[in-house]
């Protein structure tokens, strides 16, 4: 998997609210969140560029089969 860039993001109080309210709704966290709005704005304006990475999968990950039956 690519490294994943972080960077500080200065948000008004009231907006952050929001954002977190939202993301709660969705069952995300809020940086999962912001990171879903800007793709999803980036690929409704045709700015997403080709090589950018999938978004990470939700939720936990997927049991493997027990080998020995249990």
């Amino acid at each position: 998997m690519a490294e994943r860039k972080s960077f500080l993001l200065r948000l008004d109080p009231a907006v952050h609210d929001a954002l977190a309210r939202w993301a709660a709704d969705e069952l995300r966290s809020t940086n999962a969140q912001i990171e879903f709005l800007l793709r999803r704005a980036l690929a409704e304006a045709g700015r997403l560029p080709s090589d950018a990475g999938r978004p990470p999968r939700r939720g936990r990950p997927r049991r493997r089969p027990q080998e020995d039956g249990e």
